[in-house]
């Protein structure tokens, strides 16, 4: 059935309808607790700097003198130009944002999708986990329900880290793989002989890990070894691990967030790890350049703070009882689907 066919359209409203609502009460919760909206580029000269997504590329083409050629991508996330804000003094700021991640398409992945993200200078991580478990029970009824795990929203969330989890359900010691660089030892978590340590922990988490968490209750599961730090600081307490932090719900992964690194050095360091890791993996087509221009704000000087990315339509889901993502899209499957 087409995309613009009335009665697919009209089955998904109920869904539609709890969005648009949902949309309203977020941009409330927000703004009463003194987050500014803003709207940042979509177009960027490096969409984001994770290893394993794909981005869509474009250029600019100059055409009436002004400006010169350039290659750009569509953002996977509005977080390096959100940042840049809090460098200029905008915090605490949030956005309603599309992004677009090439490749990921399912029941709960579409490679267009709308990311809730908010930052606040001075806020630690345990503020910050305080405010995505009120605005979820305050945007979604008491219980929700997705695949068959049903989460009561009434009951306070569960605050588990990598270790304990990977401790109590997979029956080993984390952070003995880990290294006092902040590398990790494939051999010391029982990897696989095809398997480097990013293969083994993911595996072990999906596998032992994750089925476990946002059922009866919400959960976060914090404290991520130190090689999954991403743009996070790593913990002054034991640098093994990272101040990150993952939010599910009904079984559904919901939102990742991070104490934001402000170490230009630290995070240049990283950078160049994560291209030369992205072209050995996916090719030289599929890289992007370090993004220099945000670099050079952090070391102009970004505020200490936290900041949450949330997967909005997975949001919506929950909220609506929705089973796939297309449900809570206007148009769904366009334009990836010949449907």
């Amino acid at each position: 059935m087409a995309h613009w066919n009335p009665e697919r359209l009209a089955a998904r409203l109920p869904f539609l309808d709890a969005r648009a609502r949902l949309t309203a009460a977020t941009r409330a919760f927000l703004t009463a607790r003194g987050y500014r909206e803003v709207e940042t580029p979509c177009l960027m000269p490096a969409p984001g700097m994770e290893v394993h997504l794909r981005g869509f590329r474009t250029g600019f083409d100059p055409h009436l003198g002004q400006g010169e050629a350039r290659a750009l991508w569509l953002r996977t996330s509005p977080e390096l130009a959100l940042k840049r804000l809090l460098v200029a003094g905008a915090g605490p700021v949030f956005e309603l944002a599309r992004v677009w991640r090439n490749g990921e398409i399912g029941a709960r992945h579409a490679p267009e999708f709308t990311m809730l993200e908010w930052y606040r200078p001075g806020l630690p991580l345990d503020g910050l986990m305080d405010e995505a478990e009120a605005l979820v029970r305050t945007l979604c009824p008491p219980r929700v329900a997705h695949d068959g795990i049903e989460t009561d929203l009434s009951l306070p969330f569960q605050r588990i880290t990598c270790a304990e989890a990977f401790s109590r359900w997979a029956g080993l010691d984390l952070l003995a793989s880990i290294r006092p660089d902040g590398s990790g030892d494939s051999a010391a978590l029982g990897a696989r002989a095809d398997e480097s340590w990013e293969d083994a922990f993911f595996r072990l988490l999906l596998d032992h890990v994750e089925p476990h968490l946002g059922r009866e209750c919400g959960a976060f599961l914090t404290h991520w070894p130190a090689p999954q730090a991403a743009l996070a600081r790593r913990d002054p307490a034991d640098p093994r691990v990272a101040l990150r932090f993952e939010m599910f719900v009904a079984g559904v992964e919901l939102a990742n967030a991070f104490d934001e690194l402000t170490d230009a050095a630290e995070q240049r360091a990283r950078f160049a790890h994560d291209v030369a890791e992205r072209t050995r993996l996916y090719g030289a087509e599929n890289a992007w350049p370090v993004d220099e221009d945000f670099l050079a704000a952090l070391e102009h000087g970004m505020p200490a703070g936290s900041g949450i990315a949330l997967g909005f339509d997975r949001l919506a889901m929950l909220a609506s009882g929705a089973r796939r993502i297309e449900d809570v899209l206007w148009l769904a499957g366009y334009p990836y689907s010949a449907a």
